[in-house]
């Protein structure tokens, strides 16, 4: 999953900061659009609103395509003090570009006197320069960048940065991670995410979270990446691009761990709130809810594969998802091995391993249904079994099925055959008024809980009370604690 998989590619929508049915055009100088962030972001540090800061990240991702360094550079004169230490710092990673752009204005234009440097500005321009060197390629400028970018946010504790910090540890994270270096800096992110929880940055706390069970995931380290899950304060999700990635690592923490009705829960809740720009990561979240359907025993619908952009890259999964369907274990041999490199790439060979027993009791399973009795020795030749004792081998698997329900037949080991039961009517069993009797109680537990989840205001099943009875109420109440005072008097 790149960067490319969770962003949405999202139209700018506004020229002015009031002016909502702005969209950004060709016609305009790249340069121009930068200057109207730039003062998006200035306002809305100024204000302290965040979703200027959000709209402005939105306006710099749609412009992304069209930088150039001469754009940038000036760019950074105009956002930036010339001379400062920020100023040089990101002059330096940036490539020479000899050809001049009628678009970049100098460095003594008018306008740049209005605009203050700021926090917020200055980290905006560490990010511009980090999507603008990924983007070009340059991997070595761009996670020097990044560090340094990071550097400069262990000083800065401001809401409105918020946003940006989030966005400069996905880059920060993504430039090592395309080096190979990934690990270098898990030290580094755990102590951000400390440092986020205790300045209550829980925007910033979801995309370190990622991050880190990206890290570990991506050297399978499963349990790690599984304690540190569980330990992580849980709060309502700010970002829903972070949401899907938080349920997609889930989901596959949970299918290692062999926990995939809960695996297949959260890669099919991934994959449905995922944006629909982000077609690579909703590939990835059906890659793996199809293999762990499979495990499961079920077998996904033919419209999964079918999908629009998703033919091509499912189509593996597809006819892997046919052949155990058949309970051909020769065709699964033939397919793991001729879609090896996209297994592996996917990281889903080990997985397709464990469906090597599924493919064999699905098999078995059409072999007690056809046959009545089979000897132990075809079953070994229909299952085509490569093993060197073939036939106890069709033995145990034989008895497995059988004591794990999964077939409803007997194993006679005197003479070697497999007799199955006789299948009659499942009407005249229990088994119909059993899933009749589930299905009430799950349409009557769902009743209940919507009932609990009603809310009603305090009081109101009683009768509003008025100033006459009210008055009348703590008139008796008067008489009655006068009549026990005079009863008390008495008995002394």
């Amino acid at each position: 999953m790149t960067q490319e998989d969770v962003e949405m590619n999202e139209q700018p929508q506004q020229q002015q900061q009031d002016d909502p049915s702005y969209t950004v055009s060709s016609a305009t100088p790249v340069l121009q659009h930068l200057k109207e962030i730039a003062a998006l972001i200035e306002t809305g540090a100024y204000a302290r609103e965040v979703r200027r800061i959000v709209r402005a990240i939105r306006l710099t991702i749609a412009l992304r395509r069209k930088l150039t360094p001469s754009v940038v550079s000036a760019f950074l004169n105009f956002g930036l003090a010339p001379g400062s230490e920020a100023h040089s710092r990101l002059s330096s990673y940036l490539p020479k570009d000899d050809q001049t752009d009628m678009e970049v204005d100098t460095a003594s234009s008018p306008t740049q006197a209005t605009v203050k440097h700021s926090p917020e500005l200055e980290i905006y321009c560490y990010l511009l320069v980090l999507i603008f060197l990924i983007d070009q390629k340059k991997y070595s400028e761009a996670k020097a960048c990044s560090s340094a970018s990071i550097a400069r946010l262990k000083n800065l504790n401001r809401r409105t940065v918020d946003v940006l910090a989030s966005r400069l540890y996905f880059y920060y994270s993504l430039s090592y991670e395309l080096t190979g270096e990934l690990s270098e800096i898990r030290g580094n992110l755990l102590a951000l995410h400390r440092v986020a929880t205790l300045r209550h940055d829980e925007l910033g706390q979801e995309t370190l979270l990622n991050l880190l069970l990206r890290n570990y995931l991506h050297y399978n380290l499963y349990d790690q990446a599984e304690k540190l899950r569980s330990k992580a304060p849980r709060f309502e999700a700010h970002s829903n691009q972070q949401f899907c990635r938080y349920l997609f690592y889930l989901g596959k923490i949970r299918t290692i761990q062999l926990e995939y009705t809960d695996a297949k829960e959260s890669l099919l809740q991934a994959a449905r709130k995922a944006p629909v720009a982000a077609l690579g990561f909703r590939v990835q979240c059906n890659k793996w809810a199809v293999i762990v359907r499979l495990l499961l025993g079920e077998i996904p619908e033919r419209t999964v594969f079918m999908q629009k952009g998703m033919e091509k890259a499912l189509r593996p999964y597809f006819e892997l998802t046919n052949a155990v369907r058949i309970g051909d274990l020769e065709l699964f041999k033939t397919i793991a091995e001729k879609f090896s490199s996209t297994f592996n790439s996917d990281r889903t060979n080990n997985l397709i391993v464990r469906l090597r027993h599924n493919v064999i009791r699905t098999g078995l399973r059409n072999i007690s249904i056809s046959y009545s009795r089979i000897s132990l020795v075809d079953v070994a030749k229909k299952l085509r079994l490569d093993s060197p004792n073939p036939v106890a081998d069709a033995e145990s698997i034989v008895s497995k099925a059988i004591r794990d329900g999964a077939i409803d037949a007997t194993l006679d080991h005197a003479n070697g055959w497999m007799v199955s039961k006789e299948t009659g009517d499942i009407y005249s069993t229990n088994e119909p008024q059993q899933a009749f009797n589930s299905r009430i109680a799950f349409c009557l537990n769902m009743h209940n809980e919507a009932v609990r989840a009603l809310r009603f205001p305090p009081n109101s099943h009683k009768e509003k009370e008025s100033a006459e009875k009210r008055r009348e109420r703590q008139q008796q109440e008067q008489e009655l604690a006068k009549h026990i005072a005079e009863e008390d008097d008495d008995d002394f």
